[in-house]
């Protein structure tokens, strides 16, 4: 599964994106950026940016989680073998 949400560097320190956030959903965080700023931080504000960049966080999540369960299963199969 590729994601097509990753910016490119260019993009990201046009952005001035910090280095910790510079991750897989990092093409929808310009734009919730940009939007709060514009409004000031308001809560209630860029809802629909902030919820497709928060699923996009949790599915990379639950994506890293299985890839991990699935080693986790793999190294317990290669001791039971040896």
């Amino acid at each position: 599964m590729v994601f097509a949400h990753t910016a490119s560097q260019e993009e990201l320190k046009a952005a001035k994106v910090p280095l910790a956030w510079r991750d897989q959903c990092s093409a929808l965080l310009i734009p919730l950026n940009t939007c709060r700023r514009k409004n000031f931080y308001l809560p209630w504000e860029c809802e629909n940016e902030r919820h497709g960049y928060e699923k996009c966080q949790y599915d990379d999540m639950m994506r890293r989680m299985k890839k991990m369960s699935k080693l986790k299963l793999q190294q317990a199969e290669e001791l039971e073998d040896v």
